[in-house]
């Protein structure tokens, strides 16, 4: 939308090293909006739970049936708090973008929005999520017994299990950033529908928010449920794949 990113340059022993302060920013905000929830729903635990602990413990039921339904409990137990941080993190960061943008400047920077619109977000969390796997599947099995699922059912198929990690790890987060970055350029194109009519004309910009406001609110809706659903499928990808690394029938 022709809108450009706040980078800072940092040179650091003859190397030029960018940072999109941005993205530092919108993941920031959202690392402490998943801990103020966490710690406000479980500040005041009791027996029967009332309120945002209720809403808590659904969550954590929630992230359980994640779990089992890609491996034993026994197995996926340990999994739980990263089921439930993967879980809230990506969902809260989907949202962020969905109620406004701040674009700031005569070079029409963008500051605010969700942080999972940028493929390197993505590709990041999807890398970190990969590593995790093959970390987890050495801890459990040992490196050599690890090793050895790469060769199996045959040893031929070595390569396309290399293959296969990078292609986990590029289909993970980009088909979690294609989905909410669309969702935000559509935002944008209805938005500027009502701000190029009031650039004709006061009356050109009534009509044209006339035009936009119901379809904005339309694709709102949607798009809280898009980001719900692939905060959902990320969680879930997440668990198979590490279903795939330490149980042993796979």
């Amino acid at each position: 939308m022709g809108h450009s990113a706040p980078i800072a340059t940092l040179d650091l022993f003859g190397y030029d090293l960018h940072f999109n302060l941005s993205n530092i920013m919108m993941t920031i905000i959202t690392a402490l909006i998943v801990f103020l929830i966490a710690i406000l729903c479980t500040r005041t635990l009791a027996l029967r739970p009332t309120g945002a602990q209720n809403f808590m413990e659904w969550l954590v039921d929630f992230a359980k049936g994640i779990i089992n339904s890609t491996m034993d409990w026994q197995t996926g137990g340990r999994f739980l708090s990263l089921a439930l941080t993967i879980l809230m993190y990506v969902f809260v960061a989907n949202m962020l973008g969905l109620p406004f943008a701040i674009i700031l400047g005569d070079e029409h920077t963008l500051w605010w929005k969700s942080p999972t619109a940028d493929p390197v977000i993505t590709l990041s969390l999807a890398a970190m999520v990969v590593a995790l796997t093959h970390y987890y599947g050495i801890k459990m099995k040992g490196f050599k017994e690890y090793g050895k699922d790469f060769f199996k059912p045959m040893a031929f198929l070595f390569p396309l299990k290399i293959i296969e990690e990078f292609a986990n790890t590029l289909t993970l987060g980009l088909r979690l950033y294609g989905n909410i970055f669309a969702g935000e350029i559509l935002l944008g194109l209805l938005a500027g529908l009502a701000v190029n009519g009031y650039q004709m004309g006061f009356m050109s910009g009534i009509i044209g928010t006339v035009v936009a406001i119901i379809p904005m609110l339309a694709w709102q809706a949607f798009s809280i449920f898009v980001g719900t659903i692939q905060a959902f499928i990320f969680t879930m990808l997440t668990m198979v794949y590490m279903a795939h690394k330490v149980s042993h029938d796979h």
